[in-house]
């Protein structure tokens, strides 16, 4: 079986990063998610709703730790 595609903590982290939301090398999911989300909070990150819609729709290939910080810190902040 290959894993290849699983979402796992750097793949999310190394998202994150894409939009421009300042992170620290090797947080965990949970920081970034935190993080991430007092950012959009506070300054908005424009393409964060749509990457929080892709990777719900993904939650099949993604680490327990990485589901559980997108449910708890980013959907209630994109709506």
């Amino acid at each position: 079986m290959m894993f290849a595609d699983l979402i796992d903590a750097e793949d999310f982290r190394q998202r994150l990063v894409a939009l421009g939301i300042e992170l620290p090398v090797g947080a965990d999911p949970d920081t970034c998610a935190r993080l991430a989300a007092q950012r959009q909070a506070e300054a908005g990150v424009p393409d964060l709703p749509a990457l929080v819609a892709e990777l719900e729709t993904q939650t099949g290939v993604m680490q327990p730790e990485v589901r559980e910080a997108l449910a708890r810190h980013l959907r209630p902040v994109v709506g």
